[in-house]
């Protein structure tokens, strides 16, 4: 009996000429498969009566927070367990069957015969400590972008493997494939080892055998490597930009990929239990699972082709990926306004894109080029400069800053970060009055006319970071500046833009250039707020009306039917599918031509009103939107692994990731060293995932009888803290403190805590600080 490990194919069969012989969609399947998804780890338990053992598989790559080597090996990881269920002995094999793929450029097609290949060579290795099949070609030189090798290879010692799979007409490759394969699970040598002749790829076969008595199990590793150490600037037409070689960051790490499966394989225990560890961390909490869900599913965007580490150690990023190319190039600065997953999982790689932003991407007068231009160096992207990705950068700034701690990084960004801001009292607010009201582009593709918040709470923001960036680097004259315009403009946006219910942009869309939204409620309007509540520096408008435009947000543009709903502009969600609409009018005065996009629905704008809804306590609301999004992304409509927008695995969906900030209460400063959880759910019993720039691990708390008990656990790196901020039970009497580490002080406000150490306490991987406040 011989099955393709996979459940039996789903509809449509519509295909003109017949379901693609490439694919074997003829063969026998397995019955049924369920499957767990789990990023970065996936599970899949296949179901068949009719064989004679259990089988299930653990997928992953390696993914550990702040190590962003061992995170950026390229491999797979395939781990096959097959239990013997029946009474008698079973003996079978585990199979894979792999292209060889050097050579094609991505483009051309998955045939196994075109221009790409020719002089392809597999050859089977047998090491002590792994054995599989290594895949090279011979046509490409080493700096060509279709240079590159494949392994196959397990650390199972008993395998049978067909080296390449016989060269011949129509499909009997597959045919002679299947039928040596079928009778007794184990290769008969073909005689094919020599390179391919020209237009022909090689496909390799490696079966993994094993032999069960009744009871017995056995996993079955494979795991798969590439090495393909050149880019290709393919995205550029400018002629010093177009066809520029770029190298990848892990070609400085391994020879090819047969080198870098040997660092797999001796290195799997390990690679795997961090894994594990950060997997157990991070959806062991006792967080909604939709928020784990989203949060987790969105953490594969940094991984995909969507973002690049490459050699000069920094990393690069479109906005998304299409099936065969990236989508908007490069380290579009309004795009990664939202996202927060690779600040806090890889916070050294994000503040590499602050350095582009701020050391290669600013004009003499401090405008920022809003894209990057690669190789560096050369010229800057010639655009409008974007006022909210412009601001946002300063927001991020900061945020990296008190993610790392790290002064010299703050002074040696400060005087772009200046220019920047300065840059804004020349084009935008030549009032300095707080409010920018000349011609704002920005994330929307087009440009916003007149003052509005969307804009306003980015630049209070930006205002408010530099305030105390400035402070800390003894700039107290610019400080005061940034304070005094800060609180102009925090009242002015008020007075010009609050309608009762939420702000509005000043502009008359009658008369003024197409794609304004005027009285319209934007779900963007406080997407500086937020970023605020982030990085902890509070409200830059009025609580109250924060909240209500929250309310409002929600109340006007969150649509749980979207059967009703007219959109001519690209569709995202549907049907009685539900969505958080990008701008409503409720009171009237729709333009004619609304701002583009303005009848969309995209995630990343979703998760960010939701984690705002959830800083403000309107949890029901904001998990409303969660879910709504989770649901459409079911596996079924939609890839759950795949948030896309402009181009597949889009980074603004990564705003997910402050959905766990905002339900933990979590804020981190690392120059200061404190650390606060305020959680918003199960504060009873409570648990989550949490990171800093020196390590990571799970916070815990239990109250009971009126007492506080926390954990603060490191499992990665270290973390040293002097100050720790909790929340108490409500109306808490509480007035003492008991710690696992000397010299604790506690101070009572209302009901937040507030435990200082007479001197640091450093936490180590394994260890936690426990704190019992009563």
């Amino acid at each position: 009996m011989a099955r393709v490990l996979e459940s039996k194919l789903l509809p449509s069969f519509s295909v003109g000429a017949g379901m693609p012989p490439h694919d074997v969609c003829g063969l026998p399947r397995i019955a049924s498969a369920i499957f767990r998804g789990e990023y970065p780890f996936a599970y899949i338990e296949f179901r068949d009566p009719k064989l004679p053992v259990k089988i299930s598989l653990s997928a992953f790559n390696p993914f550990i927070p702040l190590n962003e080597k061992d995170s950026a090996i390229p491999t797979a990881i395939l781990r096959y367990k097959v239990e013997n269920t029946k009474r008698e002995k079973v003996e079978g094999t585990v199979c894979w069957s792999l292209q060889n793929a050097c050579g094609n450029d991505g483009i051309l097609g998955a045939a196994r015969t075109n221009g790409a290949y020719t002089g392809q060579r597999n050859e089977f290795i047998d090491e002590e400590a792994l054995r599989g099949v290594r895949m090279t070609q011979e046509k490409y030189a080493e700096d060509d972008i279709r240079f590159g090798s494949m392994a196959l290879v397990t650390t199972h010692e008993d395998v049978t493997c067909l080296e390449a799979w016989s060269r011949s007409g129509w499909w009997d490759d597959a045919q002679a494939f299947w039928d040596d394969f079928k009778a007794d699970g184990e290769f008969t040598d073909n005689g094919v080892h020599d390179p391919t002749p020209e237009n022909w790829s090689n496909i390799t076969s490696l079966g993994l055998k094993f032999s069960l008595e009744p009871g017995e199990s056995v996993e079955l590793p494979f795991i798969f490597t590439w090495y393909f150490p050149t880019r290709e600037n393919y995205w550029n037409p400018d002629e010093d930009l177009h066809g520029a070689k770029l190298r990848n960051r892990y070609a400085d790490f391994y020879k090819d990929a047969w080198d870098a499966a040997g660092y797999v394989a001796a290195n799997i225990n390990r690679l795997e239990k961090e894994t594990r560890d950060f997997a157990s961390a991070f959806y062991g909490s006792t967080l909604p699972a939709v928020v784990l869900d989203a949060a987790g599913a969105n953490m594969s965007i940094m991984r995909t082709q969507t973002g690049l580490w490459l050699g000069d150690d920094r990393y690069y990023a479109f906005e998304g990926c299409s099936d065969n190319a990236g989508c908007c190039p490069m380290n579009c600065t309004h795009v990664w306004n939202y996202e927060q997953a690779l600040a806090y999982l890889f916070p050294r790689l994000e503040s590499t894109m602050r350095l582009t932003d701020f050391t290669e991407n600013i004009y003499d007068e401090g405008k920022m080029a809003f894209r990057t231009h690669l190789p560096l160096g050369k010229h800057l992207w010639k655009w409008h400069a974007a006022a909210d990705g412009q601001m946002g950068c300063i927001l991020k700034y900061y945020r990296e800053y008190l993610m790392s701690g790290d002064m010299e990084f703050l002074k040696l960004i400060y005087p772009a970060a200046k220019q920047a801001l300065s840059f804004v009292w020349l084009e935008w607010d030549k009032d300095e009055d707080g409010v920018m009201e000349a011609v704002q582009h920005n994330t929307y593709d087009i440009e916003f006319l007149g003052a509005n918040t969307m804009m306003g709470t980015l630049y209070l923001g930006a205002l408010k970071a530099m305030e105390k960036i400035a402070t800390v680097l003894g700039d107290e004259q610019y400080a005061a500046k940034c304070r005094s315009i800060y609180e102009k403009g925090s009242a002015k946006h008020v007075e010009k833009l609050w309608n009762g219910e939420y702000f509005v942009q000043d502009c008359n869309p009658e008369n003024a250039p197409r794609y304004q939204f005027g009285p319209g409620c934007l779900s963007d309007q406080l997407l500086g707020q937020w970023f605020c509540e982030v990085v902890e520096l509070g409200h830059v408008l009025p609580g109250d009306k924060v909240k209500k435009t929250l309310e409002s947000i929600f109340n006007y543009n969150w649509r749980p039917d979207l059967s009703e709903h007219d959109s001519v502009q690209r569709t995202y969600a549907l049907n009685n599918e539900a969505g958080l609409l990008l701008c409503t009018w409720p009171n009237g005065g729709r333009p004619r031509y609304p701002f583009t996009y303005a009848d969309e629905v995209w995630t990343g704008i979703e998760y960010q009103v939701a984690a705002h809804l959830i800083y403000e306590d309107m949890l029901a609301e904001g998990l409303a939107i969660v879910k709504g999004v989770r649901d459409r992304h079911d596996g079924a409509a939609r890839n759950p692994w795949d948030e896309f927008e402009c181009g597949h695995h889009y980074a603004r969906a990564m705003a997910s990731w402050s959905l766990l900030l905002a339900l933990s209460g979590f804020h981190y400063s690392a120059p200061d060293k404190w650390i606060a959880f305020t959680p918003k759910v199960d504060a009873w019993d409570f648990k989550c995932f949490y990171s800093t720039g020196s390590g990571w691990g799970t916070y815990s708390q239990q109250i009971l009888t009126g007492k506080l008990s926390a954990q603060i656990g490191i499992t990665y790196g270290e973390l040293e803290i002097r100050q720790v901020r909790l929340a108490l039970p409500r109306g808490s009497s509480a007035a003492s403190v008991t710690t696992s580490a000397s010299g604790a002080i506690l101070e009572r406000d209302n009901d937040f805590a507030t435990i200082t150490f007479a001197k640091p306490v450093k936490i180590k991987a394994g260890e936690a600080l426990e704190i019992e406040v009563g």
